[in-house]
């Protein structure tokens, strides 16, 4: 027999976190087929490989059950489609969490930035909140572009008291968080600064006095700094404007938000080329950075990679709104799975292929699903 013990020494650090995790059906006194590694090596190996529903996990290992025994015996072959589904739904998503930030949080560097932390409604799957769809708060670094946490709601208003949570279990010391207006709140300011980070926070019409005030504060105050960048792509022209105004003596709430220096105008002007129409939109912000106009602008573009560069992904390559119903916790830790398989395909950089093409490759190519996977 294949000595697993020696081979396991080298395995993944996915597979490394997952020794330490607690066997929930240990509870039950039932028979254990399968062992937890060989559950999660089918399942991220599996989804990796483009697999994006548990039929198609099992389809996969049974096709590919001699590459899964070079690191695992699967004494009993492939788990069922129906095991797999029924083990994700009673695993405590809150265990699984704890996980999946520790997996993603080694992956990260410790230099990155910027995390973006904005919520998803998944519309294909229901939660244990009943029949309405899951929506879940992510904290996603925009860098490395990789998942560092997530939090469940059961709508989306309830980001407010999700963003706290989540910010609770993250190491931000010295990143940048970017929140958009729904978090734009002095309780999430304060708890970001008590972390040892900074915050860029949009601010719209649910801080209406807030916003009113910075307005005027731009119309009749000295703009501290100011950045130009132009672009032109897809048909359009696209001017942005930063200003940073660092004198907040005539804020009247300043004193309110914790860690606040400076407070931020971005205008954009874009010019359609085939139709020639012209288009302007103000946005602000408040900050805890020093007045920076080019570093900020940096900072407040790289935010919308967590719509870019994680909702879209999970939209439309992992196909996330199309996803059957599941039962239990099976949708938020299937969802943490996919953004796990997401940032271990960003990760690798050897192919500067497209990442529905890694996951192609990676189905066909067992020596690239295993660099993929780091075996």
């Amino acid at each position: 027999m294949q000595n697993f013990e020696a081979k396991n020494e080298e395995i993944a650090l996915f597979l490394e976190l997952i020794s330490l995790l607690k066997d929930h059906r240990r509870t039950n006194k039932g028979n254990i087929r399968h062992s937890l590694n060989e559950i999660f090596l089918l399942t991220i190996a599996a989804v990796v490989s483009g697999c994006n529903t548990w039929e198609s996990i099992e389809e996969f290992g049974n096709f590919k059950i001699e590459w899964f025994r070079k690191f695992f015996p699967y004494k009993y072959g492939i788990p069922s489609h129906d095991t797999l589904g029924a083990f994700f739904g009673a695993f405590d998503r809150e265990t699984f969490s704890t996980f999946f930030m520790e997996f993603t949080q080694r992956l990260a560097q410790k230099d990155s930035r910027v995390v973006a932390i904005d919520g998803k409604t998944v519309r294909g799957v229901a939660s244990q909140f009943g029949e309405s769809p899951l929506h879940i708060v992510s904290a996603f670094c925009t860098q490395n572009r990789l998942t560092l946490g997530q939090e469940t709601v059961n709508e989306k208003s309830n980001e407010i008291t999700a963003i706290p949570t989540l910010i609770d279990l993250l190491d931000l010391k010295n990143a940048v968080i970017t929140i958009d207006a729904m978090g734009c709140q002095k309780k999430i300011a304060e708890k970001i600064i008590q972390k040892q980070g900074h915050y860029i926070l949009q601010v719209k019409d649910n801080q209406k006095e807030l916003k009113s005030q910075i307005e005027n504060i731009f119309i009749n105050q000295i703009v501290s700094n100011e950045s130009i960048t132009r672009d032109s792509g897809h048909g359009r022209m696209e001017k942005r404007t930063c200003r940073v105004i660092d004198n907040l003596t005539v804020l009247d709430s300043k004193e309110d938000w914790v860690g606040i220096k400076t407070i931020v105008q971005i205008e954009s002007e874009v010019y359609q080329k085939k139709t020639e129409k012209k288009s302007k939109s103000t946005r602000y912000y408040i900050s805890s950075l020093e007045a920076n106009s080019k570093q900020m602008m940096d900072d407040i573009r790289s935010h919308w990679a967590i719509e870019n560069n994680l909702h879209w992904n999970l939209d439309v390559i992992f196909k996330e709104d199309f996803a059957l119903k599941r039962k239990g916790n099976s949708s938020q830790n299937f969802n943490m799975i996919t953004k796990l398989a997401l940032g271990l395909i960003e990760a690798e950089k050897t192919k500067k292929k497209s990442k529905p093409i890694k996951r192609l490759i990676a189905s066909i190519d067992d020596s690239y699903r295993e660099l993929i996977l780091n075996l």
